[in-house]
This record gives structure tokens, C-alpha cells and sequence, in this order.
């Protein structure tokens, strides 16, 4: 009795959970991506010798206040009589609580003007009272 010999042989690499792999790929960077979520005005931040990082973006309002008088929340133009019902709209949504008031201001904006955005704020209590800020890292 004789036996044929297998001679086609194929070693080859299994694509049969391609698809699988490729949108579980797609799937991971979908999620684990961050998108900037505004660009702000164009300002020189004040020195500062001293600063501190903050811990994560998420739950943060950013208020930007450039020079020409212009303020800007979530890169819309706002005034300064509307930033009260923006961040109370921002601080009362339950699925992204505000946890913190970021203020972006140019190093030549009028005090006045800051202290009107701090009075804004303020009347709005709650996380508006956390307020951050930002500054650049003073050359020495």
C-alpha cells in the first residue's frame, strides 16, 4: 500500500480576525484622544516665579481677557455681564460639574476690568469660587 504525499503545504498568517483588530485599534484612539478644546485670544501672560500645574483640564472653564478689551469663554466673544450665566450653566450641568475657573489675562489688562470678571464670578458662588490664575514661568 502506498501513501501520496501531502505536497502542498501552506504556512501562512491567519488575517481571519483582521477586522477585529483593526476597529478594536480604531475604537482605543477614538477614546483615549484629546482634543484641545479652545484656542483663546492672543495674550502675553504675567511672570510668575513660582507655579503650579493643574491636575487635569476636564471640568475647567477657561476665561480669556486680552488687552483690547476683549473676553472670551469656550472661544466665543462674551461680555462681561453674560460670563454669570455661562459659568452657572457650566457649574449646574450634571454630567461635567465645574470644578475650576481658569482666568487667561493679558499682563497689560486694566485691574478694573479683572476685578469686574472676579465680581462675575463671585456672584455665582459654588465651583466659581475655585479660581485659577495662569501665568508663564518668569525668566530669572
Amino acid at each position: 500500500m502506498k501513501f501520496a504525499k501531502k505536497s502542498n503545504v501552506r504556512s501562512g498568517i491567519p488575517t481571519a480576525s483582521l477586522p477585529d483588530i483593526v476597529f478594536m485599534l480604531i475604537i482605543f484612539f477614538m477614546v483615549s484622544t484629546v482634543f484641545k478644546e479652545s484656542s483663546g485670544l492672543p495674550l502675553t501672560l504675567p511672570d510668575a516665579k513660582k507655579i503650579e500645574k493643574l491636575p487635569g483640564k476636564r471640568n475647567v472653564a477657561v476665561i480669556w481677557a486680552d488687552r483690547a478689551g476683549n473676553i472670551s469663554i469656550d472661544d466665543r466673544m462674551v461680555d462681561i455681564s453674560s460670563i454669570r450665566n455661562i459659568i452657572y450653566t457650566k457649574a449646574a450641568d450634571p454630567l461635567q460639574p465645574l470644578k475650576l475657573v481658569s482666568l487667561r489675562v493679558d499682563y497689560q489688562v486694566e485691574m478694573d476690568r479683572v476685578t469686574a470678571i472676579q465680581e462675575e464670578l463671585r456672584s455665582v458662588g459654588g465651583a466659581a469660587l475655585n479660581v485659577n490664575y495662569s501665568t508663564r514661568t518668569a525668566a530669572d
